[in-house]
């Protein structure tokens, strides 16, 4: 069970919350008298080298090379483009980009089966994101477009999001905008970007740094101050201040920020007071704490009384082995330049350790096998934590015909074909799950049964799919109530030992029921109550195997337990898998699917929404741990990962073009690119066994 989710208009709604918190927070610190005072005497450390300037300088970035000789300092140079500069700033070449601002750099990023280092710079003559890629030590344009972003942008920044491996540019604004773009290549090697969420804050928004290995945005709001967001599209936004103008540290304004990673214990945000001039360092590592301020300088002694854009390079450097803080120095008396300030001084004059330096260009491969999902069901008609579980008919003549009925628990079931589009909306109450089995007799005829919890009216919902039609059509023979307080959790059984066919559900509350569908002999559908058997904690997921008898079920906080699908089977349970004992589970386990290979063999697939995961288990034997894997963003069909999964279906049927051998359809609690409320995704099962090899059903 997962808490409301938020996408758009109420991801506002939570911000305006926190924004309102964080407020009271500084405010508080104000009356309590914590207003804090600027260091009485903060260390002075000179740059190590100024660059000799270019004409103008709004903002630099170190690109590194394969070695020393290949390092460059390449400068956003406003009208005059991107230049390339070695790093005495002797300037190498010019391509143009516009009128250059905001410029950012990661490396590795795939390109037509090659990694390329990428910048991205923004163009403030068309307020555009424009694209280079770094070719033989100079910046190539790589864009398939200069990307749109329709307001007045100030800055730009990289995240390369360790969930999924994704690179995502953020873009903020003269209005406080902040707009989170996927990029990706298309299939002509040009690079191009797709909006996944949009931030709002009330005013300018200045510069912005991302941490890639915590995932965390740092946004420096100028009448406000520092703020750090989860740059995850995928989870909540989660603002918090790190320090405030005028309340804080930062004296009237905050200013530019950079991130240092020196490994364990020499991980620091640096940002600017761009009243004062002062650098200001917090750790990272121990939710930003304050550590102490320096003043900076050029070679010369000339303070810097303005410091613009800055980036840590980590890496060795020539006679700086711990790497730079390159400073933007616009008002420089010979022009504007670049200080290179010396990491192991500026650390050294505040008694910090500079650490180990990391080096930027190691890609970290993504925690799980990565796939992607070829296509996505229309949104749900309601907001919020709407949709929950779907569930897969397979046209045994013409595949690609086959169906997909999925829960709106709000609003009642929708019926979707293959390509995502909506049929049929039911309007008929909150139902939570839902399960169907063929070849059920109704009035002499073979149908195909569905059957849905019903949390509006307690009750059992029965229909009939209309293959031909393409329609559900209800069948219950009236009410058929659970007699539970919430009925929840439910999936189907038919037994090849009795022939007969099943639904189970479960309370809220762990209480679990087993019902058998009857033909009323009306042309309608009667459940009469067989079983009661209970879980010590909520559950929600299940699966009956009905080759083998079993029914398997997710204890959402403790792990997947199988137990007797038949009615006689009793309540005797065997732990499959115990969350405490798997790292790569975490908790709520939620939706569970059943690919079949047949001869009793195949996988069982639970969706661990703790971390956006869903692992696989072998069916037969010791039902073996196999690996798990991860749906991601595939920027060039504009469809995003998937996350927090409630409900899941899998099949090892032909489904119809590109998903011959399968496909698993997953619920996706956060539907981005761009945010709309939630809906299913379609995985061919062939992508899936590729990522773990796994065995495909032929």
């Amino acid at each position: 069970m997962r808490a409301e989710g938020c996408v758009g208009a109420t991801m506002t709604k939570r911000l305006t919350n926190n924004l309102l918190g964080a407020s009271a927070l500084v405010l508080a610190m104000a009356i309590g008298g914590a207003v804090i005072a600027q260091d009485a005497v903060a260390p002075v450390v000179a740059a190590a080298l100024d660059t000799r300037s270019t004409g103008e300088a709004s903002s630099g970035v170190i690109v590194l090379g394969a070695d020393a000789r290949g390092h460059r300092l390449v400068s956003a140079a406003g009208l005059a483009g991107l230049e390339v500069l070695d790093l005495t700033g002797a300037r190498l070449g010019r391509v143009s980009a516009g009128e250059a601002g905001g410029l950012d750099v990661r490396y590795g990023f795939p390109v037509k089966g090659r990694a390329e280092t990428l910048l991205v710079s923004t163009d403030k003559t068309d307020n555009s994101l424009r694209f280079f890629a770094m070719r033989d030590g100079a910046p190539v344009e790589v864009g398939a477009r200069p990307v749109p972003l329709g307001f007045a942008v100030e800055d730009v920044c990289l995240l390369r999001n360790a969930s999924d491996g994704g690179l995502y540019a953020f873009a903020v604004g003269d209005g406080g905008e902040i707009e989170q773009l996927l990029l990706y290549a298309d299939a002509e090697g040009r690079v191009d970007a797709r909006s996944a969420r949009r931030i709002n804050l009330p005013s300018k928004i200045k510069y912005c740094v991302a941490d890639d290995a915590t995932g965390q945005l740092y946004a420096s709001q100028q009448a406000v101050g520092v703020w750090r967001f989860n740059g995850d599209p995928e989870a909540d936004a989660a603002p918090a201040l790190v320090d405030a103008a005028g309340l804080g540290r930062i004296s009237e304004e905050s200013g530019s920020l950079a991130l240092y990673d020196g490994g364990q214990g020499a991980r620091y945000l640096i940002a600017t007071d761009a009243s004062s001039g002062r650098l200001f360092i917090y750790d990272r590592s121990a939710g930003d704490a304050y550590l102490g301020a320096a003043s900076l300088t050029g070679r010369d002694g000339a303070a810097i009384k303005e410091p613009g854009a800055l980036q840590a390079v980590g890496a060795p450097l020539i006679g700086l082995p711990s790497g730079a803080l390159v400073v933007t120095d616009e008002d420089a008396a010979a022009g504007p330049d670049y200080k290179l300030v010396s990491i192991t001084a500026l650390t050294g004059a505040l008694n910090l350790s500079a650490g180990t330096p990391q080096d930027a260009r190691a890609v970290a491969a993504p925690r799980f096998p990565a796939v992607v999902a070829v296509a996505e069901t229309a949104p749900v008609g309601s907001p919020g934590d709407a949709a929950d579980d779907p569930a897969i008919w397979a046209d045994p003549t013409n595949p690609a015909n086959s169906l997909i009925i999925g829960t709106d628990k709000k609003a009642g079931l929708n019926l979707y074909d293959m390509q995502g589009r909506l049929l049929q909306h039911l309007p008929d109450g909150k139902m939570n799950n839902v399960d169907l089995r063929e070849g059920f007799m109704l009035g002499g005829q073979p149908v195909v049964l569905v059957t849905a919890s019903d949390r509006t009216n307690k009750a059992v919902a029965i229909y009939r799919l209309d293959t031909e039609a393409r329609r559900l059509i209800d069948v219950a023979d009236g009410a058929q109530p659970t007699g539970q307080g919430d009925p929840y959790g439910q999936c189907m059984y038919r037994s090849t030992r009795s022939g007969k066919t099943y639904v189970f559900i479960n309370d809220s509350n762990g209480e679990k029921r087993q019902w058998e569908l009857v033909d009323a002999g009306n042309g309608k559908v009667r459940a009469v109550r067989v079983r009661d058997f209970a879980f010590s904690s909520q559950v929600e997921g299940c699966v009956a195997d009905d080759a083998t008898g079993q029914l398997y079920v997710a204890e959402e906080d403790v792990g997947l337990w199988r137990l007797s699908a038949e009615p006689d089977g009793g309540a005797a349970m065997t732990m499959v898998a115990r969350v405490t004992d798997n790292p790569a589970l975490k908790d709520d386990l939620e939706g569970v699917g059943l690919y079949d290979l047949g001869g009793g063999r195949g996988y069982l697939i639970v969706s661990s929404q703790g971390n956006d995961s869903y692992a696989v288990f072998r069916r037969e034997g010791d039902q073996a741990y196999l690996g798990s894997f991860i749906v991601v963003a595939d920027g060039a069909r504009g469809i995003d990962g998937v996350s927090e999964t409630d409900g899941l279906e899998v099949t090892s049927r032909n489904l119809g073009p590109g998903f011959e051998h399968g496909a698993m359809v997953a619920q996706d609690g956060r539907n981005v690119l761009p945010g709309e409320n939630q809906n299913f995704k379609y995985v061919p099962w062939t992508s899936i066994a590729e990522a773990l090899g796994l065995e495909v059903r032929p």
